[in-house]
């Protein structure tokens, strides 16, 4: 008897101690909302029934901006946009808002458990967390959430909104464009075909008047409805009073614009004024709704873009080896401004002389081309860099890619169609589609041998190494 009422005991505390382990213990409640169930459930539904008008809008809501400020200021901004989401069947909602607290390169993905709020523990979708960590190489850290109120005060939300819905918190530190592209490359590759919505939690200028903050704020709404993203970034990494959680609003429209014509219809506008707050030192809150009007339609070059773009590369390989210099260049072409993954392939006599190039969309289209048409002529690691007696024997090849898909089956493969990424942990390899034409391979072999690019085995591609495809548009 007493060994059955241990062994009741252990399992228990085992359940116990496994349900504790990851719950992150609300630290804002009776601060930034209510603490008292009931009075925070009744404050929210009362949000909610304030917005009496809502935009006609599709179905498909793809993500929000949301501010993150105490309740009583910004929370009837919210309700705008939570309101317009209210019992619909998605499964997880991401959340990503900035840090305030901690000091960091990258994003932090919480990764298991739950956030605890009064009105009870959301659970973490552990495997879209893992999926997301794998795809942009993010990882837990610890710090980044343990006093981070822009995830927190977004749960209460999501709990009456979409009560059936888990959640992925995501804590995004100094907001650099490198870490803004990666986890916007990774939702793009992770999120299509889930049932997922996704928070841009952030509060707009800080401590400006009431006059200079509307301002400021009315000419940052339209870079976001514009979906400006270069100009935002660039603001965002010059310190510039516009966004607090930038980095996630910008991360969220690149996620979306790989996935189609995006749409931000802007749901509400206020400051901290219009709820008590001094007018000598506002904050601003904005709340919109962001979806897809139209599928991306197929990216093509003309015949004269082509050959633009082979005399980009041509003319920035000459000024760099000749005059170490790089090419400045001016371009009004929506084609060459659009953001894409280009690689540039170098051939003397018909051999490889070098090749480099950007996997993911980072720059600029014309820009992409430059730097990689430079960086095959002189930091390929395999040859030593071009000499000034090689450059009329120079071939050049560009191959402009299609982003990323991520593929579960490998009989999705088309050799001559697809390009190649096998990754697993940092390791990370691609060849593109003409490589196996060129060398004859079969699908298998266009498998192994891009594990063995990534330096695994070459039978990864079966063992849980992550399989990405993507279309090029190739020319010379």
């Amino acid at each position: 008897m007493k060994k059955r009422a241990f062994i009741l005991f252990f399992l228990i505390f085992s359940v116990t101690f496994s349900w504790s382990q990851g719950i992150r213990k609300a630290v804002v409640a009776g601060q930034f909302y209510e603490k008292n169930p009931e009075a925070l459930s009744s404050q929210i539904d009362s949000f909610l029934k304030n917005v009496r008008t809502k935009p006609s809008l599709p179905k498909g809501i793809q993500a929000l901006i949301v501010p993150h400020a105490g309740y009583i200021y910004s929370g009837q901004v919210a309700a705008y946009a939570y309101s317009l989401v209210q019992g619909k069947d998605y499964e997880t909602v991401v959340i990503i808002g900035p840090s305030h607290q901690y000091g960091f390169e990258g994003c932090s993905i919480y990764p298991e458990g739950g956030f605890e709020t009064p009105l009870g523990v959301a659970r973490v979708d552990e495997a879209l967390a893992s999926e997301i960590s794998k795809a942009s190489g993010f990882k837990y850290i610890p710090a980044a959430h343990e006093k981070e109120h822009s995830l927190e005060v977004q749960v209460p939300f999501i709990q009456k909104t979409l009560p059936q819905a888990k959640i992925v918190p995501i804590v995004m530190g100094f907001p650099a464009s490198r870490t803004i592209h990666s986890l916007a490359n990774a939702l793009a590759n992770v999120l299509p075909q889930k049932k997922a919505l996704v928070i841009a939690s952030t509060d707009m200028s800080h401590f400006l008047s009431k006059e200079a903050a509307n301002s400021l704020d009315s000419k940052t709404i339209s870079l976001i409805q514009s979906l400006k993203t270069n100009t935002l970034i660039e603001k965002l990494e010059a310190g510039e009073n516009i966004l607090c959680g930038g980095g996630a609003v910008v991360s969220t429209l690149l996620y979306l614009k790989k996935e189609g014509e995006t749409k931000v219809e802007i749901l509400g506008y206020a400051d901290s004024s219009q709820s008590g707050g001094p007018e000598s030192r506002v904050v601003g809150y904005l709340a919109a709704a962001l979806y897809i009007d139209a599928p991306l339609p197929e990216f093509t070059l003309s015949s004269e873009e082509k050959k633009q773009l082979l005399q980009i590369a041509s003319l920035a390989i000459n000024q760099f080896i000749q005059e170490n210099k790089v090419l400045e260049y001016e371009t009004q072409n929506s084609s060459f401004l659009t953001e894409r993954g280009a690689f540039v392939t170098l051939k003397k006599k018909g051999l490889l002389r070098g090749c480099i190039g950007f996997i993911e969309p980072i720059f600029p289209l014309y820009q992409a081309i430059i730097r990689a048409a430079i960086y095959a002529a002189s930091e390929d690691p395999r040859f030593s860099p071009v000499s000034k007696g090689e450059l009329a024997d120079l071939e050049i090849e560009i191959s402009v890619l299609s982003p990323l898909k991520k593929i579960s089956d490998p009989r999705l493969v088309q050799v001559g169609k697809h390009g190649l990424v096998i990754s697993m942990g940092n390791r990370k390899g691609l060849l593109l589609p003409q490589v196996a034409v060129e060398n004859h391979w079969s699908r298998e072999v266009f498998l192994e041998q891009a594990c063995l690019k990534a330096g695994l085995r070459p039978d990864a591609w079966k063992e849980g190494a992550d399989i990405f495809i993507f279309e090029a548009v190739v020319f010379d």
